[in-house]
């Protein structure tokens, strides 16, 4: 497994990070075998595990805390804060009151006294970016984080927290986290850039696009089809045949070079040299089986060419999966309207 250097933390890490968001309730219930897939994972060579507070309300951590257990000091380990943890408005976002208190929470379901890296889960429109830096900063102060970073922010916001960092003598955000594949290639225009214009280490997810990219015959008869995201496999929605087009062109390309879709999807995102690692996301052991013998595909020029031909780059092919959070101005009406 390749490794690369973390921004500029000098922190060495595998180009493949294991995501473990399908560990818990949504996803592998199995504690033991998602314990295993963990050990199995940093057996091929992996070191850097990123998790979530809100992954099944702090399931997933406790999973990641049982797998780490004499095997921390190995691991670069990532966690993120921020999202609702409850139905209390102050167990989210990015105050200093919630970024501390979260922190500790995760540190025990984790079993550790640190994290490597700490990561705001979306902006906070609600929080003064200065407020949420100034505590993060502490933290790192007292040891209790590595480093810190960001997800999901747009270029501006990314701009603005650098900016602030500089400004008030804070820690400033190492690494950014967007989602990139090659369906949702919007984030060349200005998110990479911008991230590396900043010497920011780039941790991207979702490069199979919800299983779009997955290899399967019919990839909207996936588990993640029904509920919520029922509307993302909507054939007759707009952008969604755009979608299944796009993966026919993918599947024959990845037929014609010998590579499978899923080792072809993730392989064009390590590519990009903004890219520190990819997030890799098994919900089974064959998943993970199968993700970890594409770890040493590389595409030809040839290939990204025709990769290119297929979906443009910056180009998001279904607009539904553009990775900027509508802001809270466009949510809500009653902020545009006298």
């Amino acid at each position: 497994m390749k490794r690369r250097i973390l921004g500029g933390t000098g922190i060495s890490v595998s180009e493949y990070a294991l995501g473990t968001m399908m560990f818990g309730a949504v996803g592998n219930t199995d504690h033991d075998e998602s314990v295993r897939m963990i050990h199995a994972a940093i057996d091929a060579g992996i070191n850097f595990l990123d998790t979530a507070d809100v992954y099944s309300t702090g399931e997933s951590e406790e999973i990641v805390g049982k797998a780490l257990a004499g095997r921390r000091e190995g691991v670069v380990l990532a966690t993120k804060f921020g999202l609702p943890m409850g139905e209390d408005p102050n167990q989210r976002g990015g105050s200093p009151r919630w970024v501390k208190r979260a922190l500790e929470n995760s540190l025990r379901r984790l079993g550790t006294d640190y994290v490597d890296l700490y990561q705001l889960h979306r902006p906070d429109p609600d929080t003064d970016i200065d407020e949420t830096l100034g505590a993060l900063s502490d933290l790192v102060r007292e040891g209790k984080v590595r480093a810190i970073g960001s997800s999901f922010f747009s270029p501006e916001e990314t701009v603005e927290a650098q900016w602030t960092a500089e400004r008030r003598g804070h820690h400033r955000f190492r690494t950014e986290q967007p989602p990139y594949s090659i369906l949702a290639r919007g984030v060349e225009q200005r998110v990479l850039p911008t991230a590396q214009r900043y010497g920011m280490g780039v941790l991207t997810f979702g490069p199979l696009n919800s299983g779009w990219l997955s290899g399967r015959a019919d990839p909207t008869a996936g588990h993640r089809n029904a509920g919520r995201g029922a509307q993302m496999f909507d054939l007759s929605r707009p952008g969604v045949q755009a979608k299944a087009d796009a993966v026919a062109e993918l599947t024959k390309l990845a037929a014609d070079t010998g590579i499978s879709v899923p080792h072809l999807a993730i392989a064009f995102v390590r590519a990009h040299p903004a890219v520190t690692s990819v997030l890799i996301g098994p919900r089974r052991p064959e998943h993970l089986t199968d993700l970890l013998a594409g770890a040493d595909v590389e595409l030809s020029d040839d290939v990204l060419d025709r990769i290119d031909e297929i979906v443009p780059p910056g180009v998001d092919v279904h607009a539904g999966d553009f990775y900027i959070n509508p802001t809270p101005a466009i949510l809500d009406k009653r902020l545009r309207r006298r």
